[in-house]
């Protein structure tokens, strides 16, 4: 099954989210909207946790840059920055991944689809927890990321496009219970391609009730 590049319990949770993201898509810092060279090429420390507030709970993600240097960078940058603040978890395929990675912003995101990250190789299975970037082919890899709900070794060794896999750069050490949590009643509906056009407008008129994050705190393990 191909990832592609391409993010409530109630009508209310993404109601309460939405002005925090507002807020945080008018505040993305120029690191995000016009990063040079040399800051999209931050290299990420060797190990490093994340901790992401989402409306589902608080997760913890411990990143290991050895698992696909590129990548691993690449999260590090736009966590600290806060990029996904306001990303909508737009597909839950039940036992299989829940996936995330539009900021809600198209704008903002067209800044990084400009950027993608060469390719790497899998060197460590994708199993219950672990997050990884989706992608469709060559170079495809911006900014999507899934978390596997099961077991999924087939995504280790699956081609698309000519590529084989996709390179986990993270483990959830806390909060896997938020990620179980995530609202899957609409599972693959919203359209990946919507979103980029109209972004989280799109998703609210919608899908009213996808899980959100709110915000991404970088930190030493």
């Amino acid at each position: 099954m191909t990832m592609t590049w391409h993010a409530g319990r109630t009508a209310t949770v993404p109601a309460l989210v939405g002005a925090a993201m507002l807020l945080a898509a008018c505040g993305a810092p120029a690191a995000l909207w016009r990063p040079t060279s040399i800051q999209r090429n931050t290299i990420a420390p060797d190990s490093f946790v994340v901790d992401i507030t989402t409306s589902a709970g608080s997760v913890e993600v411990v990143m290991y840059r050895e698992w696909s240097p590129l990548a691993v960078d690449r999260a590090y940058y736009l966590m600290k920055h806060n990029f996904y603040a306001g990303a909508r978890f737009y597909r839950i395929a039940e036992g299989f991944v829940a996936q995330f990675g539009f900021s809600g912003v198209p704008a903002l995101d067209s800044v990084w689809r400009r950027h993608p990250i060469d390719d790497e190789p899998v060197v460590e299975s994708n199993a219950r927890g672990i997050m990884s970037f989706a992608r469709s082919g060559p170079r495809t890899r911006s900014y999507t990321l899934f978390v596997n709900l099961a077991d999924n070794p087939r995504l280790d060794t699956l081609a698309v496009g000519g590529i084989v896999g996709y390179p986990p750069i993270g483990r959830i050490r806390a909060g896997m219970e938020a990620i179980d949590a995530l609202y899957g009643g609409y599972a693959q509906q919203p359209r990946q391609d919507s979103i980029a056009v109209d972004g989280n407008a799109y998703l609210e008129r919608h899908f009213p009730q996808l899980d959100s994050i709110v915000r991404t705190r970088v930190r030493d393990p």
